[in-house]
Order: structure tokens, then C-alpha cells, then sequence
């Protein structure tokens, strides 16, 4: 029947104690909670004083909370010393009953309840009305707890969602610059705020010393930065350079901390940008190079094309035929036959050293001077050392051309030659005897000792062959890059020159190439033949 009673008497109690878990829910703080729960109790038990204390661990000291009054240390002693759930009861004392309970974030909460306002003692009914109320204290903490890491979560949240944005934008605007100091100074001030680092460092080091440095804010000791406590580092190895960021000391309310993985994440992305920058401003400007080496070039081309003789001269009582291959790159090979009047005619055939625009516009040189020289009837040898004069002047140290210059009297067969350091002109008389041209000189522009150039006379009879040619012939490569040879050219020489001129020209171009087979042309082929009929 008694318990019936309290069956009953508790039931009227459901929705009160239900008000009072929404009340303590509803607290902004611990010490809140635990003020409304005092007030809690003080409405059920009409009593007189209660006092609340917390420690953080078992092993700390209790702290009076939730009351003005000074901790008193001889009421700390009515706490039964265990880390367990615990309440007892007193009789005549300062206080009727003593609780402590452990609580869900390892602290433990310490209550202390003096005598009823009624004097009257504590009945079985108090006793059960407090053990529901404590844990309605209890299931309310635990409540508040996850609140609170729920919105410590939400924060979290935001506050990524902000770097990440932040990252994002960050990102975008270094990848606009291409000026190296506005990029790294961009980087560094960016990256500092969004880790919250105290200081950002960049340095940039060859293999051996550290060569530039920046530094967020302007001007901090690197040496104060590398010697942190808590730093975090990123970076990247580029044309020979390595690229190291360092931030220091993660400021937070509480002062200095380390880096967290999200500040890693951060750090990474910004030097993966600052390092994609580099390389697509390195790859722009090689770009940039190579449509200039392109476009000298075409311009070499165009002069190499421009002075190359269209159609040669015909020659009667001789036949003549000549060629230019340039190679993929424009070299500097140089042939003609210029009519001189009185039936004279000067074969000439030359080689720049190099390719290219220089080479191209050395033979412009050449050509225009020559032009110029051969219009006055002056001996080859004066002509070579005045050319000579002229490259030496007007080239680098490394360029010069092998020169070869015969003028042929057509009607008498003579030949005045100079051969300046080209390659050896082959004549091959009608008997079949092979001679080698190849005295006169240095090539020009190689120096200007005053050293004279020797000159040569010949005949060419009826059934003799004069063969031109530059060293793009026999030092062509097949694919064992190994070379056509002299050898093999003037074996083709000696067993082909019956044929017409423009027919041997064409065979023994087309012996060269099936000889280089699948291999890149490296060189100009030229040549010119002549032939008295």
C-alpha cells in the first residue's frame, strides 16, 4: 500500500521533472546548469543551504561553484573519497546529505545539502525524488555535452569552409602573376593568415647556400623562424633550385600551438600552386623561345633561298648542273656560276661554319662582296684577301667560310683557281687520272695574319669533269651513324660522270639518301658539276 503511494505521489512529479530537464538543457554553461539544478532541488526539499563544488579529475581538488561563498575545506570532508557514484545521509550534523556524482567528461560534481527549512529529516520519498533528479542532472549534462561538440563542430566546419574559400581564391590570384617577387610576396601573406602562423619564410637555394629569401611580415630573422618550436614546412625541387616554405608558431587564444592537418593540407596547396606557376612561366618562356628560333629560322631561309641561283648559266661546249639541300636547319652552304662576259664564267662553292641566321646572313655578306669584287677584273688571290678582311671584320670568332672559286675561260678550257680551306675539288681528266684542288689557303675569316692565298691554273680539255661539292656529301649518316665518306663519293664520281650533268647530279643525291636511309638529313647537301663536252 506504501509503496503504492509513492508509486502515485512520484507520478505527479513526471512533468515537473520533466521542465526541470528542459530547463538544465537550455543552460549556456556548466556553472548555469548547475545553478539551476541547485534551485532544482532547493523547490523540492524546501532546505535551507546547498552548495555545489567540481574537480576536473578524481585526483583533483574540489572548487566551490554555482554560490558566492568561499569554499569552506571542513565541508569537503562529508565527501566519501571514491570515484564511484556516491550518497549518504547524516543525522544532526551541518549537513543531511552528501552526493557526489562522476560525470560523462571524467569530472565530478559535489553537492552538499543541509537540513530541511521544517527541520523534518529526509523520508523515503526525498530520497527517490533526489535519485531521479540527479540523473535528470546527469542525462542533462550528458545533453549539453554533445551540444557543445556540436557546435565545436560546426565551427570547425565554417572555419574550413572559410580557408577553403579563402585557399581558392588565394590560388587564383597567385596564378595571375608571373613576376617571381610578386608571387612569392603573395603567397607568404596569404598563407600566414589562413594557417594563423605568427611568420611565413621562402627560401630559395641553389645546391650549396641559400640565394634569396622572403619573408611574412617583411624583414623577420629567418634564423628566429627556423629555430620555432612549432613549425610546419613544404617546398619543391625546380631547374636546379629547391623552393622551401616554412611557417612558424599557430596563434591561438591560448598562445602558441602546432600546426594541425588541415594547415598541412593548406601550406601543400599553396606551394603546389606557386610551383605549377613557376613551371608554366618556365614552359611559356621556352615557348616564347621557340617560335623566335623558328622565325630566324625562316628568315635564314628566305635569305639562303634569295641568293641561291635560280637556273645556272649555259655554257657552250659545256654542260653544267648544280643542287642545294638544306638540311631541317638552315645551313649556310653557298654555290654559283656567274657570267663574267668574254665567255669567262667563275664556279664558285662554299660553307659557312654554323647554321642558322648568322651563318645565313654570312653568306649575304659573301655574296654581295663577291658580286661586287668579280665586276672588276682583279687577280682571285687579291679578291680571297680582301673577302678574308672583310668575313674577319664583319663575323664572330667562331664563324667562317671554306671558299672555292674557279674561273673558267670558256673558249680556251683554262682555270684560275683559289681554294680556301673548302674541301677538296675533284678534277678527273678524260684518261680517268683524278686531281685533287685543294691548295690556296685558310678559310676566310678564320684569321688575318696577312698570310697570302695561293692560287692555281688548270685546263680543262674535252671529256674532263670538274666536281663541287660541300662536306654535306661524304660526312652524311645512316642510322649506325657512320659516314658516307670521301671514298665512296668519288668512287660514285669516277664511275658516274659519263652521265649528263643534271642526270649525275640527281644519281648521286639519291645515292646519298638511300645511303642515310630512315636518318635525319644533318647537314646542306650542295653541288655542281661541270663538263666540256
Amino acid at each position: 500500500m506504501e509503496n503504492n503511494n509513492l508509486v502515485e505521489k512520484l507520478s505527479l512529479q513526471v512533468e515537473s521533472f520533466q521542465e526541470g530537464f528542459e530547463i538544465l538543457c537550455k543552460s549556456f554553461s556548466f556553472d548555469e546548469m548547475v545553478q539551476d539544478f541547485l534551485h532544482l532541488m532547493r523547490g523540492n526539499f524546501m532546505i535551507s543551504e546547498i552548495n555545489a563544488y567540481h574537480k576536473k579529475q578524481f585526483n583533483s581538488d574540489w572548487n566551490a561553484i554555482a554560490s558566492k561563498k568561499m569554499l569552506d575545506p571542513n565541508d569537503l570532508s562529508y565527501f566519501e573519497e571514491s570515484p564511484n557514484y556516491s550518497i549518504q545521509y547524516f543525522e544532526k550534523q551541518k549537513y543531511d546529505v552528501s552526493l557526489v556524482l562522476p560525470l560523462t567528461d571524467k569530472s565530478y560534481l559535489g553537492i552538499l545539502i543541509g537540513p530541511k527549512m521544517d527541520k523534518s529529516g529526509f523520508t523515503e520519498f526525498d530520497k527517490i525524488t533526489l535519485q531521479i533528479l540527479v540523473q535528470v542532472f546527469d542525462s542533462a549534462h550528458r545533453s549539453f555535452l554533445n551540444q557543445k561538440k556540436e557546435k565545436e563542430l560546426i565551427f570547425e566546419l565554417n572555419e574550413k569552409v572559410v580557408q577553403l574559400n579563402n585557399l581558392i581564391d588565394t590560388v587564383i590570384e597567385v596564378s595571375r602573376y608571373d613576376k617571381r617577387n610578386i608571387l612569392f610576396d603573395l603567397a607568404l601573406e596569404r598563407i600566414a593568415p589562413l594557417t594563423n602562423a605568427s611568420s611565413a619564410l621562402l627560401q630559395i637555394s641553389n645546391k650549396e647556400n641559400a640565394v634569396q629569401q622572403y619573408s611574412f611580415p617583411p624583414n623577420i630573422n629567418a634564423n628566429d623562424v627556423m629555430a620555432c618550436q612549432f613549425k610546419l614546412e613544404s617546398g619543391f625541387d625546380f631547374n636546379n633550385l629547391s623552393y622551401r616554405f616554412t611557417l612558424a608558431e599557430k596563434e591561438t587564444r591560448d598562445g602558441v600551438t602546432n600546426f594541425n592537418e588541415l594547415d598541412k593540407m593548406l601550406l601543400d596547396a599553396i606551394t603546389r600552386q606557386v610551383q605549377a606557376s613557376i613551371e608554366n612561366q618556365y614552359l611559356n618562356n621556352q615557348a616564347i623561345e621557340k617560335e623566335k628560333m623558328e622565325q630566324e629560322l625562316n628568315v635564314a631561309a628566305s635569305i639562303q633561298q634569295r641568293i641561291l641561283p635560280e637556273s645556272l648559266p649555259n655554257i657552250k661546249g659545256y654542260d653544267l648542273a648544280g643542287i642545294n639541300i638544306p638540311s631541317k636547319e638552315v645551313g649556310g652552304d653557298y654555290y654559283d656560276c656567274v657570267d663574267l662576259g668574254k665567255g669567262k664564267y667563275a664556279l664558285i662553292i662554299a660553307d659557312v661554319s654554323g647554321k642558322g641566321i648568322g651563318a645565313a646572313l654570312l653568306v649575304s655578306t659573301l655574296d654581295a662582296s663577291l658580286y661586287s669584287y668579280l665586276q672588276f677584273d682583279i687577280p682571285l688571290t687579291e679578291m680571297a684577301d680582301r673577302l678574308n678582311k672583310l668575313i674577319y671584320k664583319s663575323s664572330p670568332s667562331d664563324k667562317y667560310i671554306t671558299f672555292f672559286i674557279a674561273v673558267l675561260d670558256s673558249k680556251t678550257g683554262e682555270l684560275d683557281i683559289v681554294n680556301a680551306g673548302h674541301n677538296p675539288i675533284l678534277l678527273l681528266r678524260k684518261n680517268g687520272m683524278l686531281e685533287k684542288i685543294n691548295a690556296g689557303g685558310v678559310g676566310l675569316g678564320m684569321f688575318d695574319f696577312g698570310i697570302p692565298f695561293a692560287g692555281q691554273k688548270s685546263i680543262m680539255n674535252s671529256g674532263d669533269r670538274l666536281f663541287l661539292y660541300t662536306d654535306g656529301i661524304p660526312e652524311a649518316m645512316n642510322e649506325k651513324e657512320e659516314e658516307y665518306s670521301d671514298e665512296k663519293m668519288i668512287n660514285f664520281f669516277t664511275s658516274h660522270s659519263d652521265k649528263p650533268a643534271k642526270e649525275f647530279i640527281d644519281f648521286i643525291v639519291k645515292d646519298v639518301k638511300t645511303y642515310a636511309g630512315t636518318a635525319q638529313q644533318s647537314d646542306d647537301i650542295t653541288a655542281l658539276i661541270l663538263k666540256r663536252i
